[in-house]
């Protein structure tokens, strides 16, 4: 059995603990909080020290050279940086480490090959590069990219749609390429069938060619497809908020920033070129209003407190702005979500994690996704030329009732599957599994020799 420690118990590593029991992975949580770990012991099956991460005696008394696998996540870059260093040295065979600030980014070669840390994350970047591709699109709704963007994955809420509402799948007009994979239904997720019958308000996650997507979303009218923005306000001088703005300039988007932080304000100045920096309180609604807000394509709120994010972005879409997103952290308010009227919310955990559990799955797994508070996710999976499925139809497969794929992409071509449809060796797959079924996941797509997710997934 693979182990791995995650040293610091905040939002991610908790997250992270939680992905990895699903795994089946042996895991050790360190941190100097011994309530947090209460807090954690008490809903996961793991083991816990209350220590510092730089504590070398306390590495060695726990074997950290019998560990697959150390993350950094603690708060602070440097303390991150430090424990994957003397994890390395101390004989753990991978390390990944947490590092937010935009400086050390600019030296990430050197901070992997000479400090000995096997991977990066950042996810303040991680997050900022999800809110522009999403911003870039044509169309309201969010959307994930597979196969280097030959597959989308769209989450749509039909809300009062007379299209969708109390009509059967098998019954809607105009999805005949695309797969309806998932329905999000107050906070759950609903694995349907031809004769699910969608209610108001369904959130329903629509795999398909991205052509077919996008006719989609020409069918629906204006409402979900708009022009590409031009103008966008950002609620949050943060480090999301700076990477996003950055990258926006270079998109030749006029970007507007509001930070309340005067010193703040001082050093994004200094940083962003052809930004405008107002210094003032996003939440005052006359501010937003003389600096016109009606007159913005997009506004994104990445304050560091979720109500103001998810507040704002409301108040933006009250206002008539085309595309609203907020950045939340806390999972407990998903469920919620869904009911108000913001087009997307983008969880720096979620994404942060995908990232990991890709890097951990090895070569052959592309892309991992996260849904609905990591309830399901979508991988895509390279074929390879041993698997013992290859051949087989998808109905002789039987596969478990909580996963779909989705789409095979072969040669290019983009097969939306059947229950005849087969696999081949090198086709690309975008699978959806609900996390209850990820053992299954592994099973199905081990090759005869045991290699195909990565040794360390296979491991486990």
């Amino acid at each position: 059995m693979m182990k791995a420690m995650i040293v610091g118990a905040g939002k991610l590593g908790a997250k992270l603990a939680e992905f990895f029991v699903a795994e089946r992975i042996d895991v050790t949580v360190m941190d100097s909080n011994t309530r947090v770990l209460e807090r954690l012991n008490e809903h996961l099956d793991v083991l816990t020290v209350t220590a510092n991460g730089i504590d070398i005696k306390m590495m060695r008394d726990l074997n950290i050279e019998t560990y697959d696998l150390l993350i950094g996540s603690t708060e602070n870059d440097e303390t991150n940086t430090l424990i994957c260093t003397l994890a390395k040295k101390l004989g753990c065979k991978q390390t990944i480490a947490r590092i937010r600030n935009p400086e050390y980014m600019q030296q990430i070669d050197f901070l992997k090959t000479e400090l000995g840390i096997d991977h990066i994350i950042n996810p303040d970047l991680a997050t900022a590069m999800a809110m522009e591709k999403y911003l870039m699109k044509s169309y309201s709704f969010y959307t994930d990219d597979f196969a280097s963007g030959k597959v989308q994955m769209v989450d749509f809420n039909i809300s009062n749609n007379e299209d969708f509402v109390n009509k059967r799948i098998m019954d809607l007009v105009g999805l005949e390429h695309l797969l309806i994979t998932a329905v999000s239904r107050e906070g759950s997720l609903i694995i349907p069938n031809g004769s699910t019958l969608l209610c108001e308000g369904d959130i329903i996650h629509i795999i398909g060619n991205t052509k077919e997507i996008e006719k989609f979303s020409h069918k629906l009218g204006e409402d979900y497809h708009r022009k590409l923005i031009s103008k966008v306000m950002i609620l949050g001088g943060g480090n999301v908020g700076y990477y996003l703005a950055k990258r926006l300039c270079k998109n030749k988007i006029q970007v507007t920033l509001i930070e309340q932080d005067r010193q703040r304000c001082q050093e994004l100045s200094e940083q962003l070129d052809n930004v405008l920096i107002i210094h003032g309180d996003g939440t005052d609604i006359h501010l937003l209003e003389e600096e016109a807000l009606t007159s913005m394509d997009a506004f994104v709120g990445v304050t560091g407190f979720d109500e103001e994010n998810l507040l704002m972005a409301m108040m933006a879409k009250q206002s008539g702005v085309g595309k609203t997103i907020a950045k939340i952290s806390r999972s407990n308010y998903i469920k919620i979500i869904d009911r108000l009227n913001i087009d997307a919310a983008i969880n720096p955990v979620y994404i942060t994690a995908s990232s990991i559990l890709k890097y951990l799955r090895g070569g052959k797994v592309v892309s991992v996704s996260l849904l609905l508070g990591g309830n399901a996710e979508v991988t895509e999976i390279i074929l390879d030329n041993d698997l013992p499925l290859l051949g087989k139809t998808l109905m002789e497969l039987d596969l478990p009732k909580g996963m779909i794929i989705g789409a095979i992409v072969r040669d290019n071509d983009v097969i939306i599957p059947k229950g005849s449809s087969t696999l081949e060796a090198n086709d690309r797959i975008v699978v959806f599994c609900l996390s209850d079924d990820l053992s299954g996941l592994k099973m199905f797509f081990k090759t005869k020799k045991g290699g195909l997710l990565g040794e360390l997934w296979n491991r486990s």
